[in-house]
């Protein structure tokens, strides 16, 4: 196990991440993902983001059909170490939810019960080394393992479902990048906490971090209501630095 810093975020946490190059269950891993990925990215585009450009489009459309007035609030948020937070067994249920809602009763040849069970041991059979002591992960999967991005993308879908987006007004823009949010509302800034604390508070295992607020920024853009017009512009996080490394160094 190695450690990446997040600089972007308050007191610099570190991000785990298991080195599962010779894992017992790699190819099982990959296999999955190759599997169920294609389905979710089938599935669930209408309210995936792809990148800041794929934002400014949604919120272009947003304003030709006249949703768009002076007091939209735009609202972020992101889910707090999601991979490493999932619950194991209900990701297990929420798997085999998703596929039978789609009408997968079968992928690649495979029921939906093997497909559990295969992903069962991808994320019960996480063991690892720290200190020189050994570790087996009991709750989330293993950053690093294939199949953990497309699980907690399908925890995700099921987490919304259950929390936000019945209670956003149809029209409203509601997309998701795995575990970073963006939305529009025409509600009150008041109404929105409340939304948000509602769904803070609906699993002890999922936590959000939000901003709400006429100027947001998402991706790479910094989006921004002046009295019902949208502006945008790029946007860096304060933790990039401006730097060029030289063709001729031997950096990756």
């Amino acid at each position: 196990m190695y450690f990446i810093p997040k600089p972007h975020k308050k007191g610099t946490p570190l991000r785990p991440i298991l080195n599962t190059i010779h894992a017992a269950t790699k190819q099982i891993s990959q296999f999955l993902d190759k599997s169920i990925r294609p389905l979710f990215d089938q599935f669930v585009r209408q309210t995936t983001f792809v990148d800041g450009a794929d934002l400014l489009d949604r919120l272009q459309k947003h304003i030709q059909k006249g949703y768009f007035n002076a007091s939209t609030l735009f609202i972020t948020f992101d889910i707090t170490n999601v991979y490493t937070m999932l619950p194991q067994e209900e990701s297990l249920a929420m798997l085999a939810e998703f596929l039978r809602v789609h009408n997968c009763e079968r992928v690649n040849g495979l029921s939906i019960d093997t497909i559990v069970e295969l992903a069962r041991v991808v994320l019960q059979a996480n063991a690892f080394v720290c200190g020189n002591k050994f570790y087996r992960q009991m709750i989330g999967g293993a950053m690093g393992s294939a199949f953990t991005l497309t699980l907690a993308n399908i925890f995700m879908w099921k987490w919304e479902r259950q929390t936000i987006v019945p209670k956003l007004c149809s029209h409203e823009i509601y997309d998701r990048y795995i575990d970073d949010v963006f939305s529009t509302c025409n509600q009150s800034e008041d109404k929105v906490k409340e939304l948000l604390e509602a769904a803070n508070n609906f699993h002890p295992n999922i936590k959000l971090e939000y901003k709400i607020g006429k100027s947001v920024p998402f991706f790479d853009v910094l989006v921004k209501n002046n009295n019902g017009i949208l502006a945008s512009s790029v946007y860096h996080k304060s933790s990039a630095q401006p730097i060029v490394v030289s063709f001729l160094f031997d950096h990756p």
